[in-house]
Parts: structure tokens; sequence; C-alpha cells
């Protein structure tokens, strides 16, 4: 018999509006595998409910808060009913972007400098101003050091600029990494059950790869598949994806967002629940190395278990 599958998309984070076109998109795709499928929504039911469904696997297509970020993956645990993506510790420390800085820098990966303030010392930050003593010069990238999708992201020229977006930001997301901004390319890579399948690189038409640029077409965000990169700093960046996929020890597919400058490349994050839109990168990636979204979706689905 073929498996019950419960995809569980929307949720209530900044990113509801994409994980509800991944849950679409991944439904009709589960649909065509022959597989009797499911749609749930946290945000409009309660997620005791998800084991009314007697259900096989429970496909993760949520994004943001609460969808991959070790919650949602502690009630999946709790149901003892496998799920597809990372899991709760994976998930935890991807989306804490300062765990994750930690972990690149242990094991050798570079990434940015950064600094790290909180709601407590953000104001000695900012009268003191302690820029100089951590090395970090402007433009200065600052965001949320739990969200994704580009959300609460800017970059500030000049300290007024900083002052001014710490103190904006500070209020709704409590803690912030401070960023040295890296110029060059952006490369993006995509991990599939621990290999890397290819690299793309991005060229916004907007200042940098933010929210608009991802996910809006009109934004006209230009895709080169693969990254114009020679081969040898192409099998680099895979390298470095797979590695960075296996130290924070990630399961399924996760996508890590690079950028390439000086003939270096600096990891920005790690995602363990990238879109799977129409405009998303890890099915564009796929189709390049001969996965159709239809396979992408399979081997997901095959790689679904528990303990993860």
């Amino acid at each position: 018999m073929k498996k019950k599958i419960l995809i569980v998309q929307g949720g209530t984070s900044s990113e509801r509006e994409i994980s509800l076109r991944t849950g679409k998109a991944c439904h009709k795709a589960i649909k065509k595998l022959g597989y009797k499928s499911y749609i749930f929504d946290p945000a409009l039911d309660s997620v005791k409910k998800i084991k009314k469904h007697k259900i096989d696997v429970i496909f993760n297509a949520l994004h943001g808060r609460d969808g991959e970020d070790g919650v949602i993956q502690s009630y999946f645990e709790y149901c003892n009913i496998p799920y597809t993506h990372s899991g709760i510790l994976s998930s935890m420390n991807c989306m804490d972007k300062i765990y994750s800085k930690e972990v690149f820098i242990k094991n050798k990966i570079r990434t940015p400098k950064y600094l790290y303030i909180n709601s407590i010392n953000y104001l000695k930050f900012i009268k003191n101003n302690k820029l100089q003593k951590k090395f970090l010069k402007f433009p200065i990238v600052v965001k949320p050091s739990n969200e994704g999708s580009s959300v609460g992201v800017k970059i500030c020229k000049n300290f007024k600029d900083l002052k001014s977006s710490i103190k904006k930001l500070i209020k709704k997301y409590k803690s912030l990494l401070l960023e040295s901004f890296i110029g060059g390319q952006e490369i993006q890579v995509a991990v599939i059950n621990g290999k890397a399948i290819g690299a793309i690189e991005l060229r916004p038409k907007r200042k940098f790869y933010d929210y608009k640029a991802k996910y809006v077409k009109s934004a006209k965000t230009e895709h080169i598949m693969p990254a114009n990169i020679n081969k040898k700093k192409y099998k680099e960046v895979l390298q470095l994806a797979s590695r960075a996929h296996k130290v924070l020890n990630c399961s399924g597919v996760t996508r890590s967002d690079f950028k390439f400058y000086d003939n270096k490349f600096y990891i920005l994050e790690t995602n363990t629940q990238p879109g799977m839109t129409n405009l998303s990168l890890v099915p564009e990636i796929a189709k390049y190395s001969g996965i159709s979204f239809k396979n992408l979706v399979k081997k997901i689905i095959k790689n679904a278990g528990l303990n993860r």
C-alpha cells in the first residue's frame, strides 16, 4: 500500500506565504507520486490533531519560526511519526545564526566576522560603539539571529544607520547579529541526503538578495546555473556545503548560502527548510542536475525518519 503523507504547511511565521507556496507545489508532486496526501496548517488547527490523522510520514513544508527551529520537529518526535528534513537539534542550531557561526568557525569554514547583541546589552553597544574592538568595518549587515528569507535584514553604511536599524529591529527580534558585509558573487548550494548536487549564482537587481529578490518575480533576479566560477572553485564550494550539512548534523535537503569575494568563499548560513516554490533555488539546481521536481520530493520523502 502507498504511504499516507501529511503535508504540514503555512504556520504563523513571517514566512507563512512562502510555506503555503512550498506546500502547494509539494502536494501536487506527492499526488503525482501516487501517495495518499493530506494538508495540515498549524495556524488553522491545533498540532495535537496531527496524531489523529494516522499517517505514515510528515512532509514538513514549514518555513521560519516554529517550523525550522526544532519546535515542530519536537512534536513530530513526540507523535513518533517519521518526518522529512532535519531533526530537532540540527534545525535549532541552523536557525540560530550565532550558534551555526560558531560551528563554522570551529570546523574552519570561513564566515564573515560578527558581533552578537541583544535587548539587554544593545544600549551599551550603541553608546560606546564597540565596532573597532571587534574589527567590523562598514558597511555592516544587521539581521535577526533567528529568522530566515532575509526577513529584517538591513545593510548599514555608517554608525548612524546602524543605530537606527538596531533600535527598530531589537524591539521586534530581541537578539541581532551584526556582520561584516562581504561583496562579490552570491552563490548558493543544494545538498540532498549529504551530497551537494550543484551551485547557482544569483544577481539581484535590488541592493542585495532580500525577500523580494527571492520571491517576487518582478524583482527580476538573474539566476545563473551553474554558478559562473571556475571548475576548481565550483568543486570547492560543493565540498564546503557538504561539510556544513555534515557538521550541523542535517538530514534530507539543505541549502547553504555563500559569498565569493577575493577568491574566497564565506558561508552565511545553512537552511534546513529551503523553499520549494516555482522561484526556489533547490528545485532549479536539482533540475539542472537531472532530478525532476517530482523525484526531488520523492528523495526527500524516502529520507524521512525519527531521532534525526
